[in-house]
């Protein structure tokens, strides 16, 4: 097994689609969790808050382990965020976790 970053870049005014998304993404997301396989997980708020309202978020990012590049690839392409449009690329490289 391997760390990837799984990176995703939100279309623009991405906010109702999250909304719409956002159950079954977080469902994904916590399988990796409860599977012992999520280093972390969040998004990039369009602005410099915690609370971005009505600007809503840029992308999302997901660092977790699986067996290999085309396995993560795969899942990350399968994302609830993909099928409704939300993130209009992904990017999936492997990584080396060296702090913490």
């Amino acid at each position: 097994m391997m760390l990837y970053a799984i990176s995703g870049t939100d279309v623009r005014d991405s906010l109702a689609g999250r909304k719409q998304a956002r159950t079954e993404h977080l469902a994904r997301v916590t399988a990796l969790r409860d599977a012992g396989r999520l280093i972390l997980a969040g998004p990039h708020p369009a602005i410099d808050s915690t609370e971005p309202g009505k600007l809503g978020y840029t992308g999302s990012l997901i660092v977790a382990e699986f067996p290999s590049l085309d396995e993560a690839t795969a899942w990350a392409n399968a994302d609830p965020y993909v099928a409704a449009g939300v993130w209009a690329e992904v990017s999936v490289r492997p990584f080396i976790q060296v702090m913490p």
